[in-house]
């Protein structure tokens, strides 16, 4: 049965539940930590207020502080709605001892109304489809024995080589899909799990993440790796994200240096002992895939030289059985970019069929030489970047140092934002997170008549 079947017969499912008398819909609480305000936010959030369910549901919509440039563009986006929405800001306050995206989730947990059955925790760059929400829900009540539910973004380059090396990074992420709904892939873009869990702080939850957390989903991942809880990825869980349409190789740089430094983090023994052994087996995978290619160009060279003397290829095994070994790499090459196009093919699709009424994405869009020079460029780096980030032990994320200890957040160094100081971006989405008034005033007049256009357009 193909996704798009499977879409209809699930569709058919949460219209019988919704529809039932019998049957009444959990309540649902959105929290959604918010940093700065970007390009892609306002769409985002619109598609995350928007989402389609029969139950009560509820947004928190979490900041650090009132002068984070995101909290004056959501509450004029929810004043919008009105009564239509249950949704309020909540300003969270400086975290302490976990990183801030932690501590804004933890301060929604706690905001959260008494009555949520689920929490479903989303990133402000996470696209959603209408019926998410309600699909992700059917699925917690159909098993009761998932830990935690999440999903995967499909990357939308921008066509920057920054923005193809995080595509081709995620990608393998998307293998969750081929599990059978079970997986150890945790994407912190998305995850619904249950309130009572968070409440009660069952299987130090709670503790684990507020106490040194630095990452929320390989924190979540470890609690559920240590007590033998399922993590299940729904086949509709696959969303839109669209990349910076600036992301230049700086910012590339830094955010490959959170994605290795996760590693750094860890919760308990055996989650360190995992986090080393993925180091060394991601280092040494990713090494083996772009030294070949180097090999390649040594046998490629001495070929051309054999033919500019006039030479037989034939009369030279050994060049003749390197150039074997060219076309052979060639053909492995050929078929992992061909798996990649498959797999993004079906993701497209899919994302269509879940978002009819949405511009549809197309496969078109992709550059793949661009991808194959991404995969040369993202693997060899990673090595670099995995081995710095073990021996800084801290990273800036979002204007906000993080130092560690022991795998915890032991830590915190704070630049705080004045008026004369240039803009700090974060790495995917292009946001401000603060910076000079007289650009950040030339930026809300541009968010606010692009706001009036899309407004017009989501209308």
């Amino acid at each position: 049965m193909d996704k798009g079947n499977s879409f209809a017969f699930l569709c058919h499912d949460i219209n019988l539940l919704e529809h039932s008398n019998q049957v009444n819909l959990p309540r649902v609480t959105v929290i959604m930590p918010l940093k700065g305000f970007g390009e892609h936010n306002l769409h985002n959030w619109r598609s995350q207020l928007t989402s389609l369910y029969g139950g009560p549901l509820e947004f928190l919509l979490v900041v650090e502080s009132k002068e984070d440039p995101a909290y004056t563009a959501v509450s004029d986006l929810i004043s919008e709605f009105g009564s239509a929405i249950e949704a309020k800001v909540i300003v969270a306050g400086l975290s302490t001892t976990c990183s801030q995206k932690i501590h804004n989730q933890l301060v929604g947990v706690e905001k959260m109304h008494k009555d949520s059955k689920y929490v479903l925790f989303l990133d402000d760059d996470v696209r959603l489809h209408p019926g998410t929400i309600g699909a992700l829900t059917y699925e917690m009540e159909k098993n009761p024995e998932i830990f935690i539910q999440t999903g995967y973004p499909l990357d939308l380059p921008s066509g920057s080589l920054g923005s193809y090396c995080i595509y081709e990074y995620h990608m393998p992420c998307s293998m969750g899909f081929a599990t059978g709904g079970k997986t150890f892939f945790l994407w912190g873009g998305c995850m619904m799990m249950h309130a009572v869990d968070f409440r009660k702080d069952n299987y130090g939850v709670v503790s684990s993440l507020r106490y040194g957390g630095y990452s929320d989903d390989m924190t979540l991942s470890a609690v559920a790796g240590a007590h033998k809880k399922l993590v299940s990825s729904p086949p509709l869980a696959v969303f839109p994200h669209p990349l910076a349409t600036d992301l230049n190789f700086g910012r590339y740089w830094n955010y490959l240096r959170k994605q290795t430094f996760v590693l750094e983090s860890y919760t308990f023994k055996v989650n360190q002992i995992m986090n080393r052994a993925l180091f060394f087996v991601h280092c040494y995978l990713s090494w083996g895939f772009v030294a070949p290619f180097f090999m390649a160009a040594f046998h490629v060279a001495a070929a051309l030289r054999v033919y500019m003397n006039g030479q037989s290829l034939e009369e030279i095994t050994y060049v003749y059985a390197g150039v074997r070994l060219v076309g052979f790499l060639v053909v492995c090459t050929l078929l992992a970019l061909f798996s990649m196009w498959n797999l993004t093919r079906i993701e497209v699709r899919l994302c269509n069929i879940l978002s009819p009424e949405a511009p549809p994405l197309h496969l078109r869009s992709y550059n793949w030489i661009l991808v194959f020079i991404a995969m040369l460029v993202g693997n060899f780096l990673y090595t670099i970047c995995a081995v710095r980030s073990h021996f800084s032990q801290s990273i800036n994320w979002s204007g906000i140092r993080y130092y560690l200890k022991d795998g915890k957040v032991s830590r915190i160094e704070r630049t705080q934002g004045t008026k004369d100081m240039h803009p700090v971006f974060t790495d995917l989405a292009a946001k401000y997170l603060y910076g000079k008034k007289e650009l950040a005033s030339k930026g809300n007049n541009h968010n606010k008549g692009k706001k009036r256009r899309q407004s017009k357009k989501f209308n």
